[in-house]
């Protein structure tokens, strides 16, 4: 790997064949060259930027007839070449893109470079919590590729995607094939197959529903061309509806149920937003669900898909926020929202989104966003806009998010300047009291808490920031118990339908995670946050 100098334009770069580059260092993919990981710690800035070299061999009986590259994410562009020919270029640090390269590769030894340019937030592309000034809530910037790179093979003609949308009233399961339709597909209830068909809808009487309390799934193999691809998928209903009091509440198959979660924010110490290992993943998940959490809001991040399996199998449901971008955030989120102004959303320059290729670029990362993850049965709902970052036109994006997926709620813009255009009343509360208002939608406490203990010798650096601070594990665990037993639960049955408290770990100077950084040490033992957690749940108060 190299960097070099850039003068912010990639267009120079269409022939770059003719260029010769000397490669003076080796880095450690899929971690961005400013991690530990990557055996580098070298920080990019916005006027460089990468370029990454291989060599590689195909095997001799890989190729079935077509041969793509796959990108996980590179952060933010990338340019990709084989053998000296340019065959595409992606925009977005957070989403995934293939292409294919069956005409350009060899017999014998092949070469693969990538170009990747980053601008952190000196533009308007989506950034997430990456800031070149880093501190507080905003985090480390990184670049280049982040997630893994892979070669696959597949015939001439290929089930390229599969959208599975399961319909719990109706008690049937949609398949909708893209690239072909000679699809036949098996549908397995554990190891007895139920179902061997062409039908694109299958019904399945007397079904087994997902639930975090019973997180069953149907394994289904799709027959085509000659491959057979191996998935799943979960027979689940998110959806809004009343409670016998007539109060808005989410529901969950059709009888209300009460979303208790942490903000996640993805990050680890090592590889920032890159995990050390798939098992890392894991175990994050794992401890949330032993402390009797039933969901995880994914705070401005996209994580491999293999996170989103983990809250599958193991019955979290998650909240999926939209990456954020836009110019350089001020008063908008700072100070406007504290003293109850509503900034009107269609005027760019209110939110700093006047750039009109970023807005556009804002679009198609939600279409590939929800393409991606639209088979995962934990995702429940779709966040568009936090807080005020980069927001613009909440209005549109809220219809075209409704457009690409009816099946899920949407919390358009969680925490303050609602438009009106939401399926919940979001709201990010850590400085004045709760209290819960009901209205004309669910109402979610989509942030609060980030009560902030330090642990000496687990932490980033020397410095704290938490919306308040104990000093001991003691304090912490007696404030956390009190915010939950008398401000949290005595307000569920007044129409609180969702609470996300801030957050599963310390991130940086964030030092409010129930985890520090390192995930060494738990700031409150998982045996009484499972004992709180027991008591924040719907129940049919009418009855009480």
């Amino acid at each position: 790997m190299s960097a070099k100098k850039s003068n912010g334009s990639i267009e120079r770069y269409d022939n770059i064949k003719t260029v010769p580059f000397k490669f003076n260092s080796r880095i450690n993919v899929p971690f961005s060259p400013e991690t530990e990981l990557s055996g580098m710690n070298r920080r990019i800035m916005p006027d460089e930027y990468l370029v990454y070299e291989r060599k590689f061999t195909i095997p001799e009986d890989f190729n079935k007839g077509r041969v793509f590259v796959n990108f996980g994410a590179v952060d933010q562009i990338a340019v990709v070449y084989i053998n000296g020919n340019k065959v595409g270029e992606h925009k977005g640090g957070y989403t995934p893109f293939k292409f294919e390269i069956t005409d350009y590769i060899t017999d014998g030894e092949n070469q693969i470079m990538v170009y990747a340019f980053d601008y952190t937030d000196t533009n308007e592309y989506s950034r997430g919590k990456q800031k070149l000034n880093r501190g507080g809530i905003w985090y480390s910037p990184q670049s280049g590729i982040w997630q893994t790179v892979w070669l696959e093979s597949t015939p001439v003609k290929y089930l390229e995607r599969v959208k599975i949308t399961p319909d719990y009233d109706k008690e049937q399961v949609t398949f909708e094939y893209f690239g072909t339709d000679e699809v036949e597909v098996l549908i397995y209830d554990g190891k007895e197959l139920i179902a061997d068909t062409t039908d694109k809808t299958v019904k399945i009487p007397d079904f087994k529903p997902w639930s975090p309390e019973n997180p069953f799934l149907y394994n289904v193999v799709f027959k085509a061309h000659g491959e057979k691809i191996k998935s799943y998928f979960g027979m689940r209903k998110f959806s809004i509806g009343e409670d016998e009091k007539g109060i808005k509440r989410l529901f969950l198959n059709n009888k209300p149920y009460f979303h208790n979660g942490l903000l996640d924010q993805g990050y680890y110490p090592d590889g920032f937003l890159t995990p050390p290992s798939y098992e890392t993943m894991e175990n994050d998940v794992r401890f949330v669900k032993d402390c009797g959490f039933n969901m995880l809001r994914k705070h401005i991040k996209i994580e491999p898909l293999l996170w989103y399996h983990y809250c599958d199998v193991n019955g979290i449901i998650v909240w999926q926020d939209m990456v954020n971008g836009g110019g350089k955030y001020g008063a908008e989120v700072s100070v406007i929202p504290f003293v109850n102004i509503t900034l009107d959303d269609r005027n760019y320059r209110n939110f700093h989104r006047t750039d009109l290729e970023a807005r556009k670029l804002y679009y198609r990362e939600m279409e590939d966003t929800v393409e991606l993850l639209y088979n995962c049965p934990c995702i429940a709902v779709w966040v568009p806009f936090n807080e005020g970052w980069g927001q613009f036109d909440s209005e549109k994006a809220y219809e075209k998010m409704k457009s690409l997926d009816s099946t899920r709620i949407i919390d358009t813009t969680s925490g303050w300047h609602d438009m009106g255009f939401s399926d919940v009343i979001s709201k990010h509360i850590y400085f004045t009291p709760i209290k819960v208002k009901k209205g004309n939608r669910p109402y979610v406490l989509s942030e609060f808490g980030g009560l902030g203990l330090k642990v000496a010798g687990h932490t980033f650096n020397d410095k704290m920031f938490g919306y308040k601070v104990y000093f001991s594990k003691d304090s912490l665990t007696k404030a956390y118990s009190k915010l939950y037993n008398n401000v949290i639960i005595p307000q569920i049955k007044d129409g609180l339908s969702a609470t996300v408290y801030t957050q599963v770990t310390d991130v940086e100077d964030e030092l409010n995670g129930l985890l520090t950084y390192d995930r060494e040490v738990e700031k409150i033992d998982r045996e009484e946050l499972r004992k709180i957690n027991e008591r924040v749940k719907y129940d049919d108060y009418s009855k009480n």
